[in-house]
């Protein structure tokens, strides 16, 4: 009965932690959409987003203390249970970043994106980060984590792309008031970005954590 309890709890956790992946992916789905469109009624949803995902995380973590102190798990199980509570601190983070996004959309100064800046190449790669790594989680899948922890460097080297293409558009704008602001707000969401994909890394690193026993880097 006791090992029936917690196969429960466990599952229950999972469909949490899905419900929670859910949010985030959402999150930073519309933020991005919002910033690459200047969609105002996206960004607006952000917020109730939060809320959703702060009830979520709660109700994450009441269940994984339940499993803890409760059913005292061992091993693996301790692993996963254990990693969760992490992840669940990273998803929030990628929320909250989302939020800062959709706060920079809200604030009006970008009424389109330079062709030349790869900010939706950016999105869509950290986008497949979040959503890979949430999945390899749930599956309990180090190959798929090791992989985000990998694709990490080519968020890195669009975010080096968008700098040095933001920084020429600097040097050849007349208007350095709104083109400025313009310039340095998009600056901005590209460092959330590359920050959204350095949390969807630590949650691959707690995920071959869970699995194998050990927290890989990059």
């Amino acid at each position: 009965m006791p090992r029936k309890r917690f196969d429960e709890q466990l599952k229950e956790l999972n469909q949490e932690m899905i419900k929670m992946g859910t949010l985030c992916e959402e999150s930073i789905k519309k933020s991005s959409d919002a910033a690459l469109n200047g969609d105002m009624d996206l960004a607006d949803e952000l917020p109730e987003l939060a809320d959703h995902m702060n009830m979520k995380d709660k109700e994450i973590e009441s269940i994984c203390m339940k499993l803890l102190l409760q059913q005292q798990p061992v091993a693996g199980d301790l692993r996963y249970v254990s990693s969760a509570l992490k992840i669940v601190t990273d998803m929030k983070r990628i929320v909250i970043q989302s939020a800062d996004i959709a706060d920079i959309v809200k604030a009006g100064t970008i009424d389109s994106i330079p062709e030349e800046v790869p900010l939706a190449e950016m999105a869509s790669s950290v986008i497949h980060m979040v959503s890979s790594v949430l999945d390899a989680f749930v599956r309990r899948d180090a190959i798929t984590a090791r992989d985000v922890i990998h694709s990490d460097d080519e968020v890195d080297r669009l975010f080096d792309d968008v700098k040095s293409r933001l920084i020429e558009g600097i040097k050849t704008i007349e208007d350095s008031g709104s083109q400025g602001a313009k310039i340095l707000d998009i600056l901005m969401i590209s460092k959330y970005m590359e920050r959204i994909g350095d949390h969807a890394v630590n949650i691959a690193g707690w995920v071959c954590y869970s699995v194998t026993g050990t927290r890989e880097v990059s």
